[in-house]
């Protein structure tokens, strides 16, 4: 499963971890840097003013949920 790992960034904080974006879309169009870009300013709300959103491209290859021993 393709997912997006989003971090926002200042000269203050630094990097920050916001959260994982798992890709449910079908349609390939829709997909595009700035509705990712979008969801990252979405979750942070007013705290992304000054700050950019980077995001990385990872794939998962365990969904199920379980955690491992």
């Amino acid at each position: 499963m393709v997912a997006y790992e989003l971090f926002s960034f200042d000269e203050k904080s630094g990097y920050e971890f916001i959260g994982i974006l798992p890709e449910r879309r079908k349609d390939p169009k829709r997909i595009t840097n700035e509705s990712i870009l979008n969801w990252g300013r979405m979750v942070l709300g007013t705290r992304s003013e000054g700050k950019k959103i980077l995001f990385n491209r990872v794939t998962m290859e365990d969904v199920t949920g379980r955690t491992l021993d």
